[in-house]
């Protein structure tokens, strides 16, 4: 059986973000063009799709750690803030930012509450990563033979 874990995240996470899109799970709210992903960034993001792939990236962090709650995706997304002439410091990502994005995952079927821990991934969002994982295997099998086992 295929599982995320055996795809590259770099080949994982734009088909995932992708799917989605089409699917509309996911919607970037009207502040989302303005807003930075941390304290540790000095810009906001370029590219045009990065909520899709920053929702991409938080279902397959769920689905990796098994239940996961903001914070602790907050301090997954930090960096380090860069202080000038004083040492860097570790900061957290936007919890607002993971915040709308796992309601959002949650309110269209593919994350669902895990007891008072945070949020898991449901059947649902387990059978869209797989498929997803499978259609890439099946690429990367058709040139490397050796990794047909993992179909």
């Amino acid at each position: 059986m295929t599982h995320p874990n055996d795809v590259p995240p770099s080949l994982l996470l734009p088909q995932l973000a992708t799917e989605l899109r089409n699917r509309q799970a996911v919607q970037p709210p009207p502040w989302a063009t303005f807003v930075k992903t941390g304290v540790h960034k000095q810009r906001a993001p370029v590219q045009t799709d990065w909520w899709y792939l920053r929702s991409a990236s938080v279902l397959r962090k769920i689905y990796v750690q098994g239940y996961v709650g903001v914070a602790r995706l907050s301090a997954e997304y930090g960096g380090k803030r860069d202080r000038g002439s004083a040492p860097y410091h570790a900061r957290t990502g936007s919890r607002a930012i993971l915040r709308e994005i796992v309601q959002q995952l949650e309110k269209s079927g593919l994350v669902q509450p895990y007891k008072t821990r945070g949020r898991r991934v449901s059947p649902e969002g387990e059978k869209l990563l797989t498929a997803v994982s499978k259609v890439i295997l099946q690429k990367l099998a058709a040139e490397r033979p050796e990794l047909a086992k993992y179909l």
